[in-house]
Order: C-alpha cells, then structure tokens, then sequence
C-alpha cells in the first residue's frame, strides 16, 4: 500500500507538464496517499547529504495539498520548476553500477527519497529523465533489501515528439501551434515585402516539430535531418558515427533554397518561408561545429548556431553572386513554445498520462516503467527495457520514416522544384 508518493519534472519545459502533474496528485490525494513535489528537478537531491546539505521543505520539496492543484491543468509553465540535472550520467554500462564514484549522485536520490519515506517515484521527462529513472531502477538491484524499494514510473515528455512508445508526447501539438502561427506571420511579411525567410525550428534531433510546424504554417519548403539524402550529403566528409551515418553539405542546402527562390519567382511568386530542423546542426561536418558550445552531456548547444540565420545569409550570397540579389533572413523559433498556454488535446493527454501514473502505481502495483497511451487515449504501460537499450543503458530517438505518410504529406505540400 502506498502511503508517500514523490512527483519530479525534469528536463526543458512543455505544455500540459501541470495537467499530468495535478492529475496524477489529486488521485493520489483522493485515494489517501501523501504527495511529494520535488522542486526543480534533480538539483537538490542528486547533492544530498543528510548531514552536510539536508533537504529544506519550501526550498527543495512541497507536500502537494488539493488547494495547490486548483485550475492548473491550463496553466503555463511548470508548478514544480524544472532543471537538467542528469544524475546518471556517469553510468553508463551495467559494469559501473559496481563503481561507487560513478553511482554517487543515483545513491544520493535514492537516499533522499528513503530519507523522505517515499514509496514510489513518478519521473517525467524526455529520454535523459527516463534513462535516469531506469537507472534508479537499476541501482536498487544491487542494494540489500534492507536499504529499502522504490518503485519508479516514468511519464514521457518532450515537445520534440522524438519518444518510442507513444505516438504523441504532451505539449507536441501546442508548440507546433504556438510556432506554426509564428510562421504565418512571417508568411505574410514576406508577401508584404517581397522577400524569404529561412526559419530554424527547435526539434533536437528528429524532424516533427519541423514538419507539423511546416504543414500548419504554410511553408513552402520543409529540411529535416531525415531529408539528408543524396546531393544533400556531404560524401567528402565520410561517414557519420550514430543513428544517421551522414554529414549535411552545406552548401548543397544553400544551392536547394536558391532553387527553391528561382522556381517561384520563375511563377511570379516573390516571396517564400522555408523551414529547417535544428537537428541538421548535429549532422554538420567537424570542421563546421569546431568550437561550438557545447552543454554538461556534450551534446552542441543547437540554439547557438542559429542554421536558420546561417543558412540566409549563405543563400543571399549565393543570390547575389548569380545576380540576383534578394533579401532572406534568418529567425530562430522555439523556446517561446516551451511554457505557452496547453492547447487543449494536450490538457487532455496530460491528465490521461498523470492519471495513468496514478492508475500504474496503484492499480498495477508497476514498476519500472513507462507510461503510455494508444488508440483513443487507451491506458498502456512499457517496461523499461523495452526502452532502454539495458547493455548501453541508452535510448534511442524516434525519426520521422521517410516513407510515411506524414512526411508524404509535408513533401507534398511544399513547393515542388521538379515537373
């Protein structure tokens, strides 16, 4: 029976985070259950020492009351704040569960957990959350019974869309709104102005953003790291470790938006948006992304490169050096998404996955898992290692398939540079 249940977000913010938040606290409360809110991610806890740096209520931790739930399903931001404190990054392969230094910072959450008398843990997060939850699975394993257990279900969340096991992650649809309407605004001014924009979109790594926000906003090009085929290749880079075994050829992409601008002037059509995926930072060369910040899990900082600004400026260089000069400008899009108002589908899907938490907890006695939907937001629960690769203790990320309909769907409504 579970009588304390603690609730942590972490990672970058999305719309809907407090519909999943609030629903899954007010079946806990309902049912008599005590809920715990950890504050701003796993910064407090992944340090904690009992004696050398305690929790502080009010500071690092709440208990979540009905009062502190009211009208929050709608609300922007996150109730609990959010950090992207990784406190398994260390761990890496089931080998270093062995290593005491690199499970330093997982035995510390586990300890502060046991020390709040927590019963069971509800992670919500992208793929760096859920890798972090399956490992405070998995350092349990190696400890003895009388340390204690702490069941963990994980809630996906990302704006990117990118998560394997659930066809639609809250805050997807509100972003693409939020972002698409950026675009139509941009659509209008380059009518007005007779000119072209090349908008960056946020995403990480796969294209849905991109491609959502292409569709609704009446783009007339869309490039995602899945369109990164044939004269888009840079073969004199050589193959590309990862997921995609490739590099982006610059140059190639400046020469496909000046056809694009050649093909719609050549129909009387002075005017055009295109949309490109931050990913495609990732896929260019070395000797490109040489010196570009990079953050605390060395991934490259995408929003510091701005591909948007860089890939217009290249272009009108290229215009003008062909004689004909036009003005393209670069803009970057996203971070405005992160906290705007939940559209409503994501309220929904919130409050479906924060009672699924609820329901996984209590009425599955589950552990180790993640928390899904499908069909008409039908109640499906994950193990984790069906999601984490358990020898590398990775994800992997969900592409968009060239071959689907829905990248059919986004191709085709582009602006067509073939007969």
């Amino acid at each position: 029976m579970l009588k304390r249940v603690a609730i942590i977000f972490s990672g970058g913010p999305a719309p809907g985070a407090n519909a999943v938040i609030s629903s899954a606290a007010s079946a806990f409360l309902r049912a008599g259950t005590s809920v715990i809110g950890i504050l701003n991610g796993y910064s407090a806890i992944q340090d904690y020492d009992a004696k050398t740096s305690p929790l502080i209520e009010g500071d690092d931790y709440i208990f979540l009351q009905p009062k502190d739930l009211r009208g929050m399903r709608n609300s922007r931001g996150i109730m609990l704040g959010t950090a992207r404190a990784h406190p398994g990054r260390e761990i890496s392969s089931p080998d270093d569960f062995k290593s005491p230094e690199k499970t330093a910072r997982i035995a510390r959450v586990f300890q502060a957990l046991i020390d709040l008398e927590v019963d069971a843990l509800i992670s919500i997060g992208g793929d760096g959350t859920l890798m972090t939850a399956n490992t405070l699975h998995r350092y349990q394993s190696t400890l003895p019974s009388s340390a204690g257990r702490i069941r963990v279900v994980h809630v996906p969340k990302t704006i990117d869309n990118d998560y394997s096991g659930i066809d639609f992650t809250f805050g997807f649809f509100t972003a693409v709104d939020v972002m698409s309407k950026s675009v139509l605004n941009l659509r209008a001014d380059a009518i007005a102005t007779s000119s072209y924009f090349v908008v960056e979109v946020m995403g990480r790594m796969a294209g849905w953003l991109g491609y959502g926000v292409s569709i609704a906003g009446e783009a007339h090009m869309i490039i995602g790291v899945e369109d990164v085929i044939d004269d888009l290749v840079d073969t004199a880079a050589g193959p590309r470790p990862g997921d995609i075994p490739v590099y982006l050829d610059l140059d190639a992409l400046c020469a496909r938006i000046q056809q694009l601008i050649e093909v719609r002037e050549a129909q009387g059509k002075r005017y055009g948006v295109v949309v490109l995926t931050e990913g495609l930072v990732e896929l260019l060369p070395p000797h490109v992304v040489a010196g570009l910040p990079r953050d605390e899990h060395g991934m490259i900082s995408l929003g510091k490169m701005n591909i948007g600004k860089l890939v217009a400026e290249r272009t009108s260089q290229r215009l003008e050096a062909h004689g004909c000069p036009r003005k393209v400008t670069g803009v970057q899009l996203g971070y405005e998404a992160r906290c705007a108002m939940p559209h409503a589908f994501d309220v929904v899907l919130g409050c479906q996955l924060g009672h699924g938490a609820w329901r996984a907890l209590e009425e599955d006695n589950a552990d180790a898992c993640m928390v899904s939907m499908t069909g008409q937001m039908q109640h499906r629960l994950i193990p984790f290692n069906e999601l984490v690769d358990q020898s590398t203790l990775q994800t992997s990320t969900r592409l968009i398939n060239p071959d689907s309909d829905f990248h059919r769907l986004a191709s085709g409504l582009a602006t067509r540079l073939r007969s």
